[in-house]
């Protein structure tokens, strides 16, 4: 049996704010100046990244003391009324958790030696102890997808009814390893990042967590209405450029939300801001919605956050339906004319939201289009 399936609540934290609401103020002020220059990581080159400056709660349990579960414990702390509502709700031993994360404590391992450090499961074992549940709980890692894959996950176990409500989330922290690989495919820029510009010449790293609540036949949230999952089978670290299986995502998406291309009011891009990517979105796009329908990419506004990526984005979806809201894309306004024309959002813009489509690419070719909305 297909259930409806609910964000029933949702916070995050990253470079724009410490809550869903700074961060949402902060997207909608259309200005990349929270993407910061640094020289940490890479010295003799500066690079624009999307850091938490917040002081972050501290962890006790030496296991766990990894920045990416201090951004999810500064969320969970956030949202701490609404997860104590939840156990009263739901027996413990019938809410899962699963958290999406490429890094987890890769870099503190470089110190500590602690093999819990680099396991992939860390963040959402972290999640299962602090709240003291006794039910599923996993790690995705489907690279810049992972966000988007936990959803479809968290589905799958409401459906079959292995859990009553499922804590989806999606953390990463700024590393090392990442950033080192990034600059030696030569794409990270040392400039603000520029999506879907003919200047575009590569993406911001960033970092962040979010928190939902995920809940099946309680129709007090925002739908998850639909979700389409491909792979490109072409390349490692290069996506089709003719965007062929991303497209067939959105159409998947589209289909399983018994929706048509123009009921989607917004979409947001994974746009990146590299060469290669923007050209394969822009094809998936256009060849699915035409030159209509509004979109922007806030990688723009927050960098890439990996594995939490799609988290924080589709926060910032539930936020920009709850508040008829449009993001903005911000960028230098010279769009790629070798793109197919898709429709930019320049400035926030007041509009009645209820279908919106969130896109997460991945290396390996990992696709994951997500709808989400009001019944």
């Amino acid at each position: 049996m297909q259930n409806k399936i609910y964000i029933t609540g949702y916070e995050a934290i990253c470079n724009l704010g410490n809550n869903m609401d700074e961060i949402f103020q902060n997207a909608i002020k259309a200005s990349n100046e929270f993407l910061i220059p640094d020289m940490e990581f890479l010295p003799n080159h500066t690079f624009y990244f999307g850091k938490v400056l917040a002081e972050l709660p501290e962890i006790q349990d030496t296991d766990y003391d990894l920045r990416v579960n201090r951004l999810l414990l500064h969320v969970m702390n956030n949202m701490r009324p609404e997860l104590e509502q939840l156990l009263t709700k739901y027996s413990k031993t019938r809410i899962g958790v699963v958290a999406a994360t490429t890094n987890s404590g890769i870099e503190e391992y470089e110190k500590s030696k602690n093999k819990k450090h680099f396991e992939i499961s860390n963040p959402a074992e972290f999640i299962k102890n602090n709240l003291g549940l006794e039910s599923f709980y996993e790690s995705v890692s489907t690279a810049c997808s992972s966000g988007i894959k936990a959803f479809a996950t968290a589905k799958k176990l409401l459906n079959n009814n292995i859990c009553d409500a499922v804590i989806v989330a999606g953390t990463d922290a700024l590393s090392k390893l990442p950033i080192y690989g990034f600059h030696s495919l030569e794409i990270l820029s040392e400039k603000r990042t520029n999506p879907f510009s003919k200047n575009r010449n590569g993406i911001n790293l960033g970092e962040g967590a979010a928190v939902f609540i995920v809940e099946k036949n309680t129709p007090n949230g925002i739908e998850i209405k639909g979700i389409g999952e491909t792979s490109d089978a072409y390349h490692a670290a290069t996506p089709d450029p003719k965007g062929i299986q991303a497209e067939s995502a959105i159409k998947i998406a589209l289909e399983k939300a018994n929706l048509v291309p123009d009921a989607i009011d917004y979409i947001n891009l994974h746009g990146t801001g590299t060469r290669t990517n923007d050209l394969m979105e822009a094809n998936a796009i256009y060849n699915t919605f035409g030159c209509c329908t509004e979109s922007s990419a806030t990688k723009a506004l927050t960098g890439h956050c990996l594995g939490a990526a799609a988290s924080i984005e589709t926060a910032l979806c539930c936020h920009s339906i709850k508040n008829n809201k449009l993001l903005p894309h911000v960028y230098d306004g010279e769009y790629d004319p070798a793109l197919p024309q898709i429709n930019l959002v320049t400035k926030p813009a007041d509009k009645n939201i209820k279908n919106v489509l969130c896109n997460a690419f991945g290396f390996g070719g990992t696709n994951a289009v997500m709808i989400i909305g009001r019944e």
